[in-house]
C-alpha cells in the first residue's frame, strides 16, 4: 500500500473553480464513506476549504486510486472530471508528507503562516477518526504534519503580522476606505470562527469603528460572540434584517458557508452612503449583480489574495527558515516510518521461520526419540542457529532499503517467498 494526495488549490486553479468544488463541512462524512468504499482506497481524510479541495488516501494502485478519487469528487461536486482533472495536484509516498507538512506550515496558503488552516486538518483528521476512515498510517502522518506546524510559527516569524484572513480582509478594508473608516458603520454576516475573527480585528482597527452589528442566522449564536468580545459597539441581528444594516453601512465583510449567495443587489439597492462588500466565502455569498448598484463595492478573496502578494515580500526570509523546518521534520518523520516499516516485515519474517522450525521439529519427532533431553536442545539451537545465520543478511537489505523503492521491492519478494 501507498500514500496519495490529489487535490484543487489556489495555486493551480482559478478563484471560480475553487467555488464550484468547494464542499461544505457537513458533507464531509459522506465523501469519506464514498472514498473508502472503493477498491483501491484502504483509508481516507478529505478537507474542502475556501482554497482547497483535497483527498489524502493510503491506496493500493496508484491509477485506479486517481480514477476513484476523481469519480468521487466529481458526483460530490456535480462537475464534469474533464473540468478540473487538469488541474488536479498529485504527491505520492514521499511527496505527500512533503506537501501535507508545507500546508500545516503555512508555506502554501495566501497569507503566509496563517492559522485557520491548522483547525482546519485538525478537523478534517477528527472526522475521518470518527467516521473509521482514517488509521493508524494517515492520523500519524497529520498528526506530525500538525506539529510541525506549530513549530514553524513558534519558532520563525512567518505568523507575526497578519496571519489570517480575517486580518488581511479587515487590513484591506481598511486600506480601501482610507478616513471613511473612522466611525463607520460594519457589518459582519456570520458568527463562525472567521467572522469572530473579523470582529476582533476590526474592534482593534485603531481609527475606531463607530458600531458593528453581527448578523447570523441564529441569534444565539451571534449574541455568544458579541458577549465573548464585550464590547458596547457591538450589536447582534438576525438575517431578516440585513438589508437595512446594509443599506445604512459602510462596510460589510460576509464570512459564511452557503451554496447559494446570501447578499444581492435587492439588499443594497438605495443604500444611503458608500459601501464597500467584502466577500469571503467560497462559493461566493455575495452576488455579483450588486456591482450594478450605484456606490456599492464588492471585493472577494480573489482580490484579497492579490493584495497579499504585493505586500508580503519581507517574509520571504521566515518562509525559507519554515522550509528548513518542515525538511527537518519531514525527514524525521520518514525515517521513523521507514524504521517502522522494517520492523514490521523484519518481525513478520523471524515469526515465519521459527514457524517452520518448530513444525519441523514437530514432524521430526519420532528421529529424535533416542536423544537425550539436552542432546535435544542442543539439536534445536543448531537448527535455529543456522536458520538466524540465513537470515541476517535479508534482514538487514529489508533494513537498509526501507522507504526507498527498492525496500519496496524486496518487501514484496520477502512477503511472496515466504509466505508473509
Amino acid at each position: 500500500m501507498a500514500l496519495i494526495s490529489v487535490g484543487i488549490d489556489h495555486e493551480h486553479a482559478s478563484l471560480d473553480l475553487l467555488e464550484r468544488v468547494t464542499v461544505l463541512e457537513h458533507e464531509w462524512s459522506k465523501v469519506l464513506r464514498t472514498l473508502t468504499s472503493q477498491r483501491n482506497i484502504h483509508e481516507a481524510v478529505f478537507v474542502s476549504t475556501c482554497l482547497r479541495t483535497e483527498v489524502v488516501a493510503v491506496i493500493d494502485r496508484f491509477h485506479g486510486a486517481i480514477e476513484e478519487i476523481t469519480t468521487t469528487l466529481a458526483e460530490t461536486t456535480g462537475l464534469a472530471a474533464a473540468e478540473f482533472e487538469d488541474k488536479l495536484t498529485v504527491h505520492f509516498d514521499r511527496g505527500v508528507a512533503n506537501h501535507l507538512f508545507s500546508v500545516a506550515a503555512g508555506l502554501k496558503s495566501v497569507v503566509p503562516g496563517e492559522f485557520e488552516i491548522l483547525g482546519q486538518l485538525r478537523r478534517a483528521l477528527e472526522l475521518a477518526v470518527e467516521e473509521d476512515t482514517a488509521g493508524s498510517e494517515l492520523t500519524d502522518l497529520f498528526q506530525r504534519a500538525l506539529a510541525a506546524g506549530r513549530r514553524v510559527r513558534t519558532e520563525t516569524a512567518i505568523a507575526r503580522g497578519t496571519t489570517s484572513f480575517a486580518q488581511a480582509s479587515v487590513t484591506m478594508a481598511v486600506e480601501e476606505l482610507g478616513a471613511q473608516i473612522k466611525g463607520a458603520r460594519v457589518v459582519v454576516v456570520g458568527a463562525g470562527q472567521l467572522a469572530s475573527g473579523v470582529v476582533k480585528s476590526l474592534l482593534d482597527v485603531p481609527q475606531r469603528i463607530g458600531a458593528l452589528v453581527v448578523c447570523n442566522r441564529t441569534i444565539e449564536r451571534a449574541s455568544a460572540l458579541r458577549d465573548e468580545v464585550a464590547d458596547e459597539r457591538v450589536s447582534v441581528d438576525d438575517l431578516e434584517h440585513l438589508g437595512e444594516h446594509l443599506r445604512s453601512s459602510h462596510l460589510a465583510i460576509v464570512c459564511v458557508e452557503t451554496t447559494t449567495p446570501l447578499v444581492t443587489s435587492a439588499h443594497v439597492a438605495g443604500a444611503t452612503q458608500a459601501l464597500l462588500l467584502v466577500d469571503l466565502g467560497v462559493p461566493r455569498a455575495i452576488s455579483v449583480d450588486v456591482d450594478e448598484v450605484a456606490g456599492v463595492r464588492r471585493a472577494d478573496i480573489g482580490d484579497l489574495r492579490e493584495r497579499i502578494e504585493r505586500v508580503l515580500g519581507e517574509r520571504h526570509e521566515a518562509a525559507d527558515e519554515a522550509a528548513r523546518i518542515v525538511e527537518h521534520d519531514v525527514e524525521k518523520y520518514l525515517a521513523d516510518q521507514r524504521a517502522r516499516g522494517a520492523a514490521a516485515i523484519v518481525s513478520e519474517l523471524r515469526e515465519r521461520l521459527d514457524e517452520i522450525v518448530d513444525n519441523e521439529i514437530a514432524r521430526r519427532e519420532g528421529d529424535l526419540a533416542d536423544l537425550s533431553v539436552e542432546q535435544r536442545d542442543r539439536v534445536q539451537s543448531l537448527v535455529r542457529s543456522v536458520v538466524a545465520k540465513i537470515a541476517h543478511r535479508p534482514t538487514i537489505a529489508l533494513k537498509e532499503a526501507a522507504g526507498t523503492d527498492q525496500g519496496i521491492r524486496l518487501n514484496e519478494a520477502t512477503r511472496s517467498l515466504f509466505d508473509l
